[in-house]
């Protein structure tokens, strides 16, 4: 498998200034960082894979940052976003925030916000993505349940007893039970209610659960 990407601020401003500037002090502090000067390198360099934050200007030669967030957004890149605005682009960098992002700091800002907010940013990145490996293990384990054990789970996060169960799919209630079992043991889980945690933390598992 290859190598987790490492975590990176990236860097966005059309000012070559305020990205050395930026750069250097971010890099003091350990962090990562890759510059660009324009939103089109941008959107080809970054993907849904890509771990870290965006800090990201207003005001950018080929388009706002705005519309940059907005296209990102669609194509599922979820890394936070810090906007660098200027006094007259307040109004569009609380608009950014309104839709989705993270927080924004107005040029000149101080050397602490910057890196208070880039850490709270790439924590908040890390703990996405773990969110995310842990649904997708999840729904993994969901897809390898067999028709009837699904039908078996539904009837369970529905609160179904093991007798109604049976009655319902017309079987044993000892084959109820060994479907449980079997499903308890691919799902990982370690109680009924933690199963249902685990099922019920997919948004739509029950498209997923269709009986066969």
């Amino acid at each position: 498998m290859p190598a987790p990407k490492r975590p990176h601020v990236y860097l966005v401003d059309d000012d070559a200034d305020v990205r050395t500037a930026v750069s250097l002090l971010l890099k003091t502090e350990d962090f990562r960082v890759t510059t660009f000067a324009d939103a089109g390198s941008v959107l080809a360099a970054v993907d849904e894979t890509t771990p870290g934050c965006l800090l990201l200007d207003v005001r950018l030669p080929d388009m706002d940052g705005l519309t940059l967030h907005r296209h990102l957004k669609a194509r599922s890149v979820a890394m936070p976003v810090i906007f660098i605005t200027g006094h007259g682009d307040i109004p569009m960098a609380v608009r950014a925030v309104n839709e989705g992002a993270l927080d924004f700091l107005e040029k000149p800002f101080h050397d602490d916000a910057l890196i208070d907010g880039v850490r709270q940013a790439l924590a908040l990145d890390a703990e996405q993505r773990a969110g995310a490996a842990e649904m997708a293990e999840v729904e993994e384990r969901l897809a390898s349940l067999t028709p009837r054990e699904r039908q078996v789970l539904e009837a369970l996060l529905d609160g179904q007893p093991n007798k109604l169960i049976a009655r319902a799919l017309d079987v044993s209630v000892r084959t109820v039970e060994i479907h449980r079992g079997h499903l308890m043991q691919k799902m990982g889980a370690k109680s009924a209610s933690h199963l249902a945690r685990l099922a019920l933390a997919c948004a739509d598992y029950r498209d997923r659960l269709v009986p066969g």
